[in-house]
């Protein structure tokens, strides 16, 4: 944990917090703090800074606030996601977070398993959980944004066109002619299908709506490895 993430029920007073959770049980048995220590803080969708600590006992840990920087810019991109199986699905969300991805779509496809879909990883507070352990790894505090489509064609056709406009329009497909570009740094939605990919229909959908298909080579990758691949290699 590399930043104490803050929200407002922490707060005590305008600069002062009180923790009482998993956090305050890091920060003893872990991180091993003691009163005077300063940690790097950061509150909820707001500024980030220091926090240091000025008492503990056996249940909470008590720190002043000092937050007046702003947190890293978000990477100009959308993802759009085929959902992956429900343990992957923790890891991608804490890698997406950690990379400063803010607007994520969960989609359905031909491919994905209809029992992904009632997992208990797409509960609010599991998503919450997993993008803010990512939050904490990368110290930032923009919380990213999840929405759940469960229908492939009405979100493509009705949706996305508008969500992508003006935008570069990338489908991650592994047998295209043309190889995804590197440090585009520019406004994208980027589109990964699930494990075996999309089926050739659903490609075509996608493509009928302006999405190039593009690839970074003949090496098959998992979902997991292509996400972090993907969005490494487009933005830098």
């Amino acid at each position: 944990m590399n930043l104490i993430l803050l929200d407002d029920r922490d707060f005590i007073s305008a600069d002062r917090v009180r923790l009482q959770d998993d956090r305050c049980r890091h920060i003893l048995r872990v991180l091993g703090a003691k009163p005077g220590d300063s940690l790097v803080c950061g509150k909820k969708n707001a500024k980030m800074g220091t926090g240091l600590i000025v008492s503990i006992d056996r249940q909470s840990i008590e720190m002043t606030v000092h937050l007046e920087h702003d947190p890293p810019a978000p990477l100009p991109v959308t993802l759009v996601l085929a959902l992956p199986r429900p343990k992957m699905l923790k890891r991608i969300l804490q890698s997406l977070a950690s990379l400063g991805v803010k607007e994520i779509f969960l989609i359905n496809s031909r491919r994905v398993e209809r029992s992904f879909w009632g997992s208990g990883v797409l509960s609010d507070s599991d998503i919450q959980r997993h993008l803010e352990l990512g939050l904490c790894q990368a110290r930032d505090t923009l919380v990213p944004r999840v929405h759940l489509k469960r229908f492939f064609s009405p979100f493509v056709k009705e949706e996305l066109p508008e969500l992508s406009r003006n935008k570069k329009k990338i489908l991650a497909h592994p047998q295209a002619q043309s190889f995804c570009p590197v440090s585009l740094n520019s406004d994208a939605v980027l589109v990964i299908g699930p494990e075996g990919g999309f089926i050739d229909l659903e490609v075509q959908t996608l493509v009928d709506q302006g999405f190039k298909p593009m690839t970074m080579g003949t090496r098959i990758l998992r979902v997991e490895t292509a996400v972090t691949a993907l969005v490494s290699r487009l933005f830098s």
